[in-house]
C-alpha cells in the first residue's frame, strides 16, 4: 500500500512505478507451476474478477485484474484515445465513452486516466516575517512535513515481523486533516519564542493541477478498458462499439472520426482512435501479410526458373489456399482464435505445400518427355508421388505435435498440421487435374509442333 511494486517491462508500460500514493495499492498473485493446477492462468483470472469487482464496488474503489501478457506490453486491452484542441471537452467524450462502456456487455475494467478535481492547500511563507523571526523556508517546511508524514525516530523489534519496523512519529489523523490546527504548530524563534505556523504563513486552497497528456505531440485522452473470455479479441469488442462511436460529436457537432491504424495529422483535428492490443494486431498482421506476399512473389519466380513456364507456377501453388481449408476448420474445432503465430504457420507451411506440388509437376514433366500422354501422366503422378507426400505430411505432424499445447505456439502447431494434412490429401487430385486442364492444349500442341 502506497508503495509501487518492483515491475516489469510490462509494468514499465502501464506505468505501475506512478502507483506510490497512500490510497493505492498493488496484490500480485503468483501460481503454482501449470503441472499443479488443473487451469489456466487466464481461465483463474477470468473467475475471480468477477469477485474483485464487486469488493472495490462494495468500499467505493476501483479494482482491475491484470494478467502478465504473453506477448508486447500495451497500455490496456482496449484503448481509446481521443485527439482535440479543448481539453475539457474531451474529458466530456471520455465521461460518454466510460458510460458507454459500461453499458457493453463483454467489457470490464473501464476506467480513464482524466483524474478528478482535488482541493489543494497550499502555505505559502510570508519571507518578511519568517527572517524576523529567524526562519528560512526549508525549516518551516520541514516542520509541516514532519506533522502531516512524519519523522522516523528508531526501530521496533516485533516477534511476529522478520525485520525492524520503523517508528514514525507524526500528528493524529484528524489533525492532520485540519487546516486550522496545522497553522497552530508552533516553531521557536532565535529569541526562544513561539511562533505559530499560520503567524509565517499565507494559507492558499485552490484546485489541484490536472495531468495533460500528449502522445506524438497531440494532446490526447484516454479511456481504458479490458475484454471478458467470451470475446477474446479486442477486434470483436470494436465491431460492437462500431455503430456505437458513430453517434459521438465534437464540440461544432459533427460526427468524431473514428481512426483504426494512424492518429490525426494536426492537433486541432478531433478524432478517436483505437490502440492497445488492436495497435499491435493490425501492426503484426500487416507485417505478416507482407512477408507472405514477398513469399509468394519469391516462390513463383523460383518457379519460373526451374519450369520455364508462367504458367506451371499458379499451378505450384494451388495448394498454399487449400491449405486454409484444413486451417481454418481446424481452428474452429479447437475453439482457438487465429492468431499471428497461425499467420506464421500458415507462411511457414506454404513452401512445404509448394514442394509437394513441385514433386507432382515433375513426375508429370518427366513422363511426357518419355513420350507418355497427359492422362497417363498425371495419373501416374498422383499415385506414384502420393507416398513421398504422405511421409512429408507425416513428418510435419509429429514434428509440429510438440508444440501444440503450448498456450502461446499452438495456433503456430495448428495450422502446419492441419494445413498440411489438407493440402497433402487435397493436393493429391488437384495438381494432377488442374494441370491437365490448363497443360493439355500446350502439350499437345508442342507435341504436334515436334511431330512436324
Amino acid at each position: 500500500m502506497g508503495c509501487s511494486a518492483p515491475f516489469s517491462f510490462n509494468g514499465l508500460v502501464r506505468h505501475y512505478f506512478l502507483r506510490n500514493r497512500p490510497w493505492q495499492g498493488d496484490i500480485q498473485v503468483n501460481l503454482v507451476g501449470k503441472k499443479e493446477r488443473k487451469r489456466q492462468s487466464h481461465e483463474i483470472a477470468e473467475s475471480v474478477r468477477p469477485f474483485i469487482n464487486r469488493l472495490a464496488a462494495d468500499v467505493g474503489a476501483h479494482g482491475q485484474v491484470v494478467e502478465v501478457p504473453p506477448g508486447p506490453p500495451v497500455l490496456s486491452t482496449l484503448v481509446l484515445e481521443i485527439y482535440g484542441p479543448d481539453l475539457s471537452e474531451r474529458r466530456k467524450i471520455a465521461e460518454s465513452l466510460e458510460r458507454l462502456l459500461t453499458r457493453t456487455p463483454g467489457i470490464t475494467d473501464i476506467a480513464t486516466y482524466e483524474a478528478v478535481e482535488q482541493p489543494l492547500a497550499r502555505f505559502e511563507v510570508d519571507k518578511g516575517k519568517a527572517s524576523l523571526n529567524g526562519f528560512s523556508a526549508i525549516e518551516i517546511a520541514d516542520t509541516l512535513r514532519a506533522a502531516i508524514e512524519g519523522v522516523k525516530v528508531g526501530l521496533a523489534h516485533v516477534e511476529s515481523e522478520p525485520e525492524p519496523v520503523d517508528i514514525v512519529v507524526r500528528m493524529p489523523k484528524p489533525a492532520r486533516l485540519n487546516l486550522e490546527t496545522l497553522g497552530k504548530i508552533c516553531l521557536f524563534s532565535r529569541f526562544g519564542r513561539p511562533v505559530p505556523l499560520a503567524w509565517v504563513t499565507r494559507l492558499e486552497e485552490r484546485s489541484q493541477r490536472l495531468p495533460i497528456y500528449h502522445k506524438n505531440l497531440l494532446p490526447v485522452s484516454y479511456v481504458v478498458a479490458d475484454v471478458t473470455d467470451r470475446l477474446g479479441s479486442p477486434v470483436y469488442a470494436m465491431l460492437t462499439l462500431a455503430n456505437k462511436l458513430e453517434k459521438l460529436r465534437t464540440p461544432d457537432g459533427k460526427s468524431l472520426e473514428i481512426l483504426y491504424t494512424h492518429p490525426p495529422r494536426l492537433a486541432k483535428d478531433w478524432a478517436l482512435k483505437w490502440d492497445g492490443e488492436w495497435q499491435i494486431t493490425y501492426e503484426v498482421f500487416r507485417d505478416l501479410g507482407l512477408s507472405f506476399a514477398a513469399v509468394i512473389i519469391l516462390i513463383f519466380i523460383l518457379v519460373v526458373g526451374w519450369f520455364p513456364s508462367f504458367r506451371i507456377p499458379w499451378i505450384v501453388m494451388l495448394p498454399i489456399p487449400l491449405s486454409l481449408i484444413g486451417i481454418l476448420p481446424a481452428h474452429w474445432m479447437f475453439g482457438m482464435f487465429f492468431t499471428a503465430t497461425s499467420m506464421i504457420g500458415l507462411i511457414s507451411g506454404a513452401g512445404i505445400v509448394v514442394r509437394n506440388a513441385i514433386i507432382l509437376v515433375d513426375f508429370i514433366e518427366l513422363k511426357l518427355r518419355e513420350g507418355t500422354s497427359v492422362e497417363e501422366a498425371v495419373i501416374e503422378a498422383g499415385a506414384i508421388r502420393f507416398r513421398p507426400m504422405l511421409l512429408t505430411a507425416a513428418a510435419v505432424f509429429v514434428g509440429a505435435s510438440v508444440i501444440l499445447f503450448d498456450p502461446i505456439f499452438q495456433g503456430l502447431a495448428l495450422s502446419l498440421m492441419a494445413g498440411e494434412v489438407a493440402s497433402t490429401l487435397l493436393s493429391r487430385t488437384a495438381v494432377p487435374v488442374l494441370y491437365y486442364v490448363i497443360m493439355k492444349r500446350v502439350v499437345v500442341r508442342e507435341t504436334a509442333f515436334r511431330g512436324v
